[in-house]
């Protein structure tokens, strides 16, 4: 296995902006935590996280864009996408952080409704419902009632799949993971990422992203948004161990970006992050290097 570090190539180029909700933009929205993909009928597709709105509660709902290609500029704003529903035990105004893969001929989203991560599916990538369970609620798991259980991303590995996470009981930020054979009945916690250079406050492992390269696997953990964002980069053989103030083991990079996604078209890979004033969406050329592990 030879290890690799990320690095961030070519310009960056604006791809999502401000949104017009109608009559719930609100006068700080921001755009945050999102998710891309590609839909039944070859389009991209772009949910994000608005924050700051006039929805009632926590202030946050999903809204989508569309492009053809996914080098465009300034994808099609196509509306709001999801509000949360409390009937179904999620908090007024709590969606967050939408993460989107598919399995067989099923789109799966996952997102965070404040407290607990929750599934929806769809058959074309644009339209989803909500899974529920025998209580008619769409919460699956979380940490305690007060750790802001947040942030999913989803990556199958051998014969499991793993949900990252994050989530801060007792005010102490960490990645966690569950995995599952079936993507509904989840395995007890682990936390497989924890202090380090981000250290451990409520937001310092926020976001976490993990792909796998030439048998290693690189978690994306978030410390920072903002005019100084930054996200840290750890590398592993396990996918549920990333270190826990390890970093002269694990840690290969750091990058200037918040809460990063990796996307692949192709052969061409491709970083997407939050703007610097946390007002839109870019996208750039991302490469895999060679690297000695404490470079």
């Amino acid at each position: 296995m030879r290890p690799l570090k990320p690095r961030i190539v070519g310009e960056w180029r604006q791809i999502a902006g401000q949104p017009d909700l109608g009559d719930l933009t609100g006068e700080n929205q921001q755009p945050v935590d999102f998710a891309i993909w590609r839909a039944a009928d070859r389009t991209w597709q772009l949910w994000s996280c608005i924050r700051g709105t006039k929805e009632s509660g926590h202030t946050r709902l999903f809204h989508r864009w569309e492009s053809a290609s996914i080098t465009d500029a300034n994808w099609k704003p196509m509306g709001i996408a999801m509000h949360a529903d409390p009937t179904v035990g999620e908090s007024a105004g709590g969606l967050q952080a939408p993460y989107v893969f598919k399995t067989g001929d099923r789109f799966v989203m996952f997102y965070g409704d404040w407290t607990h991560i929750c599934m929806a599916t769809s058959h074309d990538g644009k339209q989803f419902s909500r899974m529920t369970d025998l209580a008619d609620k769409t919460g699956m798991f979380g940490e305690a009632a007060d750790a802001n259980t947040r942030d999913p991303m989803v990556i199958r590995a051998g014969k499991r799949w793993i949900c990252y996470y994050t989530a801060f009981p007792g005010r102490k930020g960490a990645v966690f993971a569950r995995t599952s054979e079936d993507l509904r009945k989840w395995s007890e916690p682990r936390i497989v990422s924890s202090g380090g250079r981000g250290g451990d406050g409520p937001f310092s492992a926020e976001c976490p992203h993990v792909v796998e390269r030439q048998g290693m696997y690189y978690l994306f953990r978030t410390e920072r948004y903002g005019a100084n964002n930054l996200t840290h980069v750890y590398r592993s053989g396990d996918p549920l161990n990333f270190g826990h103030d390890e970093d002269d083991k694990y840690w290969c990079a750091s990058l200037p970006v918040a809460a990063p996604e990796v996307v692949l078209d192709g052969r061409s890979e491709y970083i997407a992050a939050l703007n610097l004033g946390l007002n839109g969406i870019r996208i750039a050329r991302l490469r895999w290097e060679s690297a000695e592990r404490n470079s």
